[in-house]
This record gives C-alpha cells, structure tokens and sequence, in this order.
C-alpha cells in the first residue's frame, strides 16, 4: 500500500476474496463447492432407493447367502466412497446393511460391528481416488497431486485395506443364509416400500425408531414385539403373531405405508401366520397381489428417478474427467450438474426434494467448522509455520532414511486423526511435505494414516461420528466411545500392520 496506495489493497482483495483461485488458497473454496454440490447430489440419489435395490438383487443372485452380498454391497460402497462423498453414502450403506443384517437375525454386536466396519470402507477403502473423501480432496489441493497419483499410491492399500475387512466380516457372517422363499412381500419390495414413505409423508422412519415409538401403545405386548422382530419378524408380522390389538396394529400400517394399505397388508400377515394350510396360503398369495398392485405406480415412479440419477451419474463423471485432463475447468462444475440433472428427476415430488435438500444441508453442516480451521492454516503457512516441521522431515530423511520417515508420518496422522478430525490433520500435515522429492511417497503414508486413525474413534472422522450416533439412536442407547474402541482396535491394528509393510515397500520400488 505504502508504494500502490489503494489501488493495492483493492488488487489483494480482488486477487484474495473475490476470484476461485484466491478462495482455493485461503479456504479452498473449489473444494468446498465441490463437497457441497456432492453432498446434495447424493442425497437426491438416495431418495431413488438405487442401493436399496441393487442389495435386493445381489441377495437374489447369491441366492440369500448373506456373506457374498455383505462383500459386493462392500465393494460397491468402497468403490463409490472414491468417488462420492464417504459421507452421504456411509449413511445409505448402514440402513441398507441393517435391512439385510435383521433378515439374516444377526445378533445387536454383529449389527454394531457391521456398521462400525462401513466406517473402514468409506474411509480407507475408499482413498483409492480423490473425489471421494473431503481429507484427499484438500491434500489433492496442497500439494496439486494428479490423480495417477491416487491410482498408483492409494489404490493398492484400499484394495489390501478391503481384503482386511472382509476377514473380519466374515467371521460374523460366514454360513449365515436368508431363505429368500421365506421372505415376506413387504421384504422383498423394500426399494418400493421406501420410495412410498418418502413420495408420500417426507420421510423414512427406521423400524427401530418406529417400535419405539409404539412402544407406550403396544404394552405389555411389547417385548414379545421386539423379541419376534430381532428374530427376523416384520414389525408388522411380529404385532400380528404378538396378538396386537386391531386399532394399534391398523394405525402402525397406515404410518408406516398409507390407508388403502391397511386391510391388505393386515389380512396379508394373518394368513401368513397360518400359511401351512393351503386355504391361507393361496389366501396369502391374493393379498400379496394386491399390495403390489398398490405398488406398481410407486414403482413406475422410482423408475423414472433412477433413470435420471443414472445420467446424473454420467454427467458428473464426465465433467469430473474433464477437470482431470484440465485443471481450469473447476471441479465443483462436476458435482454441481450431476446434483443439478439428479434433480430433475425427483422434482414432480415435493416431499422427496424437500427432505433431499434437508439430508444434504444437515450433512453439509458437518464440514463449515473447516472453513475458519482451513484460514488459520493458510496464516501458518504464509508466515512459515510449516518451515520448522519440513526441516525436521528433511533432517529425518537424512538421518534415518525416507521409509522410516514415511512411517512414522503414518503412524502420527493416523494418532492426530484418533483425537482430532481427519480433514484438519489432511491440511495441516501435508503444507509441510509441498515441493519435497519423497512428497508422492509422503502423501500416500499421510492418506493411509488419517484414514485409519479416523476409524479408530467415535470422532476421528465424520464417518464415524454418523455411524456412532447411528447405534446410540437405533441400536443400543448405552453405546459408550470405549464400547467403539474395544470393537474396533483389531481391525485397525491390522490394518496399520499392513499399511506400514505397504508403507516400505513402496518406498523401496520408489528408491528402486
């Protein structure tokens, strides 16, 4: 100013605040828009109940063996995560698994372990890309890494990383098997059931909350109600085999679905209680025809909005290629129009757009702490914080050689990110690695460490903070963060062994 006078300050403040590139700097601003276009598009996708009925039909192709479809629902989520925000879509990966867990009666630990394991595949199953996960976006961003870089680096420990996670799935799940003939009409339409609660009241209540919520009206009745549902039992069968009266069992029907529902799906469930004689079960056979009749516009709908989100889908990936092949293109363009063309979709239903924009806001809310953090460390950075902690890496390199520093780096983000949010750990570790020679084999060993470290704790990401407040509300109310750490410290023990021996290899085919 004491040499341009105003003229100056106007420049720095054009240059700063008032331009994508000076934004990206301070806050990254691209970033931000781009997980906040994410974070809408996937909340309308998951109004089109797509991974509702991509699971349905994976337990169909596996014939009930609930193992194979945990796995492939597993990969599917791990390979969205790359690309999709972790987010959004540990929140549709938990409801679906518990749909499928219920059926299979798997016990409340194994349930919590289920979804305490989709905080591993959304997070370091899923680094494999940038896209994905807000913590590779930022050190995308610092350290403008390509994305070949994710590929080469982060992809072999996300595919080692699933592999880990599938060991310990499968103890819970091995030989575990739903009799698909022995499902109900309502358990197999659940793709349709949904899309009807949300077209039609705004909303879609899990059955957890929804028995207690009926808790105080079923009575004494009610823990027999419970007990047949944790056997495997529709809430609805479970009230009727539990003898409910009529005015409960027909108002929970009509909450749950809608009034012309009611007589069906109540006639449907008492002959199903006594489907050994064939009277009942030809009986049985009417009434499930007219519940899918009632269905079939619901259906007609829902397909119409996956038909949209698929070319959603299309449209983000293809603008997403072209900001990799030209970083002028801005990223949040791509997230932007697929949440835009997503839209288009599930318009002509008021409730089901107003309840995606409140999904997508209430989870967007979870990262506006970041915008002042990511200021503060943009200060650090230009009046050389960061100087200090590169001179010791530098020295480190030299004194006991790259892999050893590597990691260590692993080992402490992986420990910052267990107490602190990883998004924090992902800006502030990476300003000190910017520029090195080793900063590829760097940035890989600090990705691996914020991932596992995030998993480790109820707080050490916001995946984890979703699933968490997952069972407190639906699962076990007493769920305690020592309860998540005693679960969780096997799995990640083992993920850390094998990340650190990745860790030195790739260090030895780098130095090769």
């Amino acid at each position: 100013m004491a040499q341009g006078g105003s003229a100056a300050l106007w420049e720095a403040i054009r240059h700063n605040f008032l331009s994508l590139h000076g934004l990206e700097k301070l806050i990254h601003a691209d970033t931000m828009l781009f997980i906040l276009g994410l974070t809408f598009f996937v909340s309308v996708i998951s109004q089109t109940r797509l991974l509702e009925e991509i699971s349905i039909k994976v337990l169909r192709i596996f014939e009930g063996r609930v193992l194979s479809t945990v796995l492939v629902i597993g990969g599917l989520v791990s390979f969205a995560s790359g690309i999709l925000d972790g987010v959004s879509m540990i929140g549709l990966t938990i409801r679906v698994l518990v749909i499928i867990l219920v059926m299979a009666k798997i016990d409340y630990r194994g349930i919590e372990f289920m979804i305490m394991s989709s905080v591993v595949l959304t997070t370091v199953c899923g680094m494999w890309l940038a896209y994905g996960e807000p913590p590779n976006l930022i050190i995308k961003s610092n350290l403008n890494l390509p994305d070949r870089f994710f590929l080469t680096y982060a992809m072999p420990m996300a595919v080692v990383s699933f592999i880990i996670v599938a060991l310990f799935i499968r103890r819970w799940l091995r030989g575990v098997l739903i009799p698909l003939d022995g499902l109900d009409v309502l358990e197999q339409i659940v793709p349709d059931v949904r899309f009807l609660q949300v077209a039609r009241k705004g909303e879609t209540k899990e059955m957890e909350q929804l028995l207690k919520e009926y808790a105080g009206r079923l009575g004494e009745k009610g823990r027999q109600v419970e007990t047949l549902y944790h056997e495997g039992h529709h809430p609805i069968s479970a009230m009727v085999r539990a003898e409910v009266d009529r005015k409960t069992l027909h108002a929970f029907i009509k909450e749950y679905l809608d009034e012309e529902f009611v007589e069906p799906v109540a006639s449907y469930y008492r002959h199903r209680r006594r489907h050994a004689l064939p009277k009942e079960r030809e009986q049985e056979m009417v009434e499930a025809g007219v519940i899918e009749r009632l269905l079939g516009n619901t259906r007609l709908q829902r397909s119409a909005t996956q038909k949209w989100a698929k070319l959603a889908f299309l449209v983000f990936i293809g603008l997403l290629f072209w900001h990799a092949r030209d970083h002028d293109v801005p990223l949040f363009l791509s997230s932007m129009a697929g949440f835009a063309v997503a839209l288009i979709g599930i318009f002509p239903h008021r409730k089901m757009r107003r309840l995606a924009f409140h999904e997508g806001a209430h989870e967007y809310r979870e990262y506006l702490f970041l915008f002042p953090l990511f200021l503060f460390i943009s200060m650090l950075t230009a009046v050389g914080f960061f100087d200090q902690l590169r001179s010791a890496i530098i020295a480190g390199v030299e004194t006991i050689g790259e892999a050893h520093v590597a990691a260590i780096q692993f080992l402490g983000t992986g420990v910052l990110s267990a107490i602190l949010d990883n998004n924090v750990v992902a800006d502030f570790a990476s300003r000190a690695i910017e520029g090195m020679p080793q900063m590829f084999l760097f940035a890989a060993a600090q990705i691996a460490g914020y991932a596992t470290g995030g998993s480790l704790t109820h707080i050490g990401s916001a995946q984890s903070v979703v699933a968490f407040a997952y069972i407190l509300r639906y699962v076990d109310p007493q769920f305690t963060p020592a309860n998540w750490i005693r679960a969780m410290w096997k799995i990640v023990l083992a993920l850390t062994i094998a990340l650190t021996v990745m860790i030195y290899l790739t260090a030895y085919v780098v130095s090769a």
